[in-house]
């Protein structure tokens, strides 16, 4: 998942004194490839583990394993843990949190404050950032001028209010954290090869942020089905954004059924008209009898003869 890289300053956490303290402990078996191998020799690992902690999941992570053997539980964890309890992450949350983020017992305790403290002065309610910090588990670990940048961006680039700006990011808050590369890219293709307005791209975006960070081949193929295939104008589209989440098989599948009865009617002006949201949301079941008018049996006739 494009918003699983953490910053790179954590990763350069471990100085070269902590390195030869790591090479100097002679209770660990060093020749052993896996955390798991010193987790009897190290109280620190023993505590992560009952916390939770995953550490096959964790020695994948670049020096992650190396970053643990170095710390002390009770001198440079157990601040941390606290910390992320304050900021709202459950108990039996924590395991997993740093399972995702082991970088985290890293950091310093005053810039992690700081960085909540802005979040807060930016109006984000505390259920708020805890949310966001459970969902991104890497947020904290970026800098407040970044996540500055980061909501201005959003901001500037969308055209929404301060509000929605804050609505947006807490409903996908890894756009905090991944790369901005893939959203501009999408938002141009939105408005250059598949000809959305800005205004538009504003809505769908604020509507579906998951279209920010989409990969790029699918919605052009998606979009290209709905509008040149079916028909669909750039306002309905961007009535029912959500669409561009559906899978394109389904949708095909759907509308080649409804063609094939004689059913496909997408204009609202129509008596017969079928949203959008009707075409991909429902269940085969519910989309079958009510929409299609037809048994579930008679569609997946239907679907053998494709």
């Amino acid at each position: 998942d494009w918003d699983d890289i953490p910053p790179s300053s954590a990763l350069e956490e471990i100085s070269q004194e902590e390195a030869v303290q790591i090479i100097a402990e002679p209770l660990l078996p060093l020749q052993s490839s896996t955390l798991r191998d010193y987790v009897d020799h190290s109280e620190t690992l023993a505590k992560l583990v009952h916390l939770g902690v995953d550490l096959s999941q964790v020695e994948k992570r670049q020096k992650a394993g190396q970053l643990l053997l170095t710390l002390d539980f009770e001198k440079d964890i157990r601040k941390i843990l606290l910390f992320l309890k304050d900021v709202g992450v459950e108990d039996n949350q924590l395991g997993p949190f740093l399972t995702k983020n082991p970088y985290i017992l890293a950091e310093d305790l005053e810039a992690l404050e700081t960085r909540v403290a802005y979040l807060k002065s930016k109006k984000f309610g505390k259920a708020e950032i805890a949310q966001m910090v459970s969902r991104a588990p890497y947020l904290l670990l970026f800098s407040v001028e970044r996540l500055d940048n980061r909501l201005g961006f959003f901001k500037n680039e969308l055209g929404l209010s301060v509000k929605k700006t804050k609505d947006l990011v807490i409903r996908l808050p890894r756009l905090l954290t991944g790369k901005l590369e893939p959203v501009k890219e999408n938002l141009q293709v939105c408005q250059i090869e598949l000809g959305f307005q800005r205004s538009e791209i504003q809505q769908i975006a604020f509507k579906t942020p998951k279209i920010l960070t989409a990969s790029k081949k699918r919605l052009k193929q998606t979009f290209d089905f709905l509008h040149n295939i079916m028909g669909i104008p750039h306002h309905m589209l961007t009535r029912f954004p959500q669409v561009f989440n559906s899978k394109l098989l389904r949708i095909k599948e759907r509308h080649m059924f409804l063609t094939f009865l004689g059913r496909a009617q997408y204009d609202p002006a129509q008596p017969s008209y079928i949203s959008l949201d009707q075409l991909v949301s429902l269940p085969d079941e519910v989309f079958c009898t009510e929409i299609a008018k037809a048994s579930i049996q008679d569609f997946e006739k239907f679907l053998k003869t494709l």
